[in-house]
């Protein structure tokens, strides 16, 4: 029986120290770890490679239920998953475990919440939006990747994925840069 821990966050300018130490402080031996969206399960290759190896009376552990996912049937699929291969999955913020039929229930529940809560904080947040263009204050939200880098290195000849691993993005950003810098020039990014 193995204690595997997951860790995720969501842009690679947040930090996955804390979830790390809470997981081995738990006496997790494994601990993968990702900065990926957790709006869906497509691209989590880590949480992808700890189902393909999870084992019958193993335990899958994360520090909050929304490390798993943001969408209450995604996260319940997970822990469906892992139970048809024997294992269990443990939440460490609030303690929840699905070893038992209450563990099942609570963690459905706490899902819906989650799901509920991310669906009131993006409403806020379209709000102020809307009133800051109103105000005419908005300046949209702060540029994470260096767009001229991307466009200076792409015309250097340099591969999609050379970029985006000397930048720490995914391709898809630099696809996504490419064809708004391009967007008149109608080039094709490689």
């Amino acid at each position: 029986m193995s204690r595997i821990g997951y860790a995720r966050v969501s842009t690679i300018d947040q930090d996955l120290d804390t979830q790390i130490a809470k997981l081995k402080a738990e006496g997790c031996g494994i601990i993968r770890s990702e900065k990926v969206s957790g709006a869906s399960r497509d691209g989590r290759a880590e949480l992808a490679t700890i189902i393909d190896f999870l084992r019958p009376g193993d335990e899958l552990v994360v520090t909050r239920l929304d490390r798993l996912g943001r969408d209450t049937r995604d996260v319940l699929n997970l822990i469906h998953e892992c139970e048809q291969r024997g294992a269990f999955v443990t939440v460490l913020d609030p303690h929840v475990s699905t070893r038992g039929e209450m563990g099942h229930i609570v963690l459905t529940v706490l899902g819906m919440v989650a799901q509920m809560e991310r669906r009131f904080i993006k409403e806020r947040q379209r709000e102020g939006i809307q009133k800051a263009k109103s105000a005419g204050t908005y300046r949209g939200g702060k540029a994470r990747i260096d767009h001229s880098r991307v466009v200076e290195m792409h015309r250097k000849q340099e591969g999609i994925s050379e970029i985006a691993k000397a930048l720490g993005c995914s391709r898809m950003q630099v696809y996504r840069i490419l064809n708004g810098q391009y967007r008149s020039e109608s080039i094709v990014a490689r």
